[in-house]
């Protein structure tokens, strides 16, 4: 339990959380973009799901390489192409093209910061096996508080697009808390600063 008197646990697991809601906030929707906006037919829901899920595993190896480098700099990068990718998503869904384009680059840049989130709060938690599991559950609670901001969007009757500008906007979020963290971590007086291996 000693690994929550930090700061830096805190603030990782907010991000974490944030950037969670930000993406499931669109992708929990996003088979109704597709068909209502960008003007696929049901049937090819499967495949740009498959898109998605490339984009995926993309995101893990490349976000995974990027924290070795720099951590802290890798995520926020992370977190902000998220959320001008989940803008401009929002902007260009009703090209089919570029809903293509775009849901893969929502998933390289959705899963670009697991990596980097969990090592991160596992080093400042000293390796505390609680602080590690809370990260999952911090992503869990992101999911269920997108998926609920986006219908909130979808039911106060502001389109099918709503939900990628309402997860741009918690990601946005999540951006800022990173900054915070990282800026954090680096200062001098900081009781929170990088742990040394």
């Amino acid at each position: 339990m000693r690994a929550f008197r930090s700061w830096q646990v805190w603030l990782t697991l907010a991000a974490t959380a944030l950037s969670y809601g930000g993406m499931f906030g669109a992708f929990s929707y996003i088979a109704y973009t597709f068909t209502e906006v960008s003007g696929f037919a049901s049937a090819d829901v499967a495949w740009l799901l498959m898109v998605y899920g490339v984009g995926l595993v993309v995101g893990n190896l490349v976000g995974g390489r990027a924290a070795d480098r720099d951590r802290d700099r890798a995520l926020v990068l992370a977190l902000f192409g998220l959320t001008l990718t989940l803008a401009s998503f929002g902007l260009l869904a009703g090209s089919a093209t570029a809903s293509v384009v775009l849901v893969f680059v929502m998933g390289v840049t959705g899963f670009a910061s697991v990596p980097g989130m969990i090592t991160r709060v596992t080093d400042f938690a000293h390796g505390a096996a609680l602080a590690a599991s809370a990260n999952v559950s911090a992503s869990n609670v992101g999911n269920a508080l997108g998926a609920w901001l986006g219908g909130v969007a979808i039911t106060a009757g502001l389109g099918y697009t709503s939900p990628l500008y309402v997860g741009a906007g918690i990601a946005l979020l999540s951006t800022v808390v990173m900054v915070i963290a990282a800026r954090g971590a680096r200062s001098p007086r900081g009781v929170d600063r990088v742990p040394t291996r």
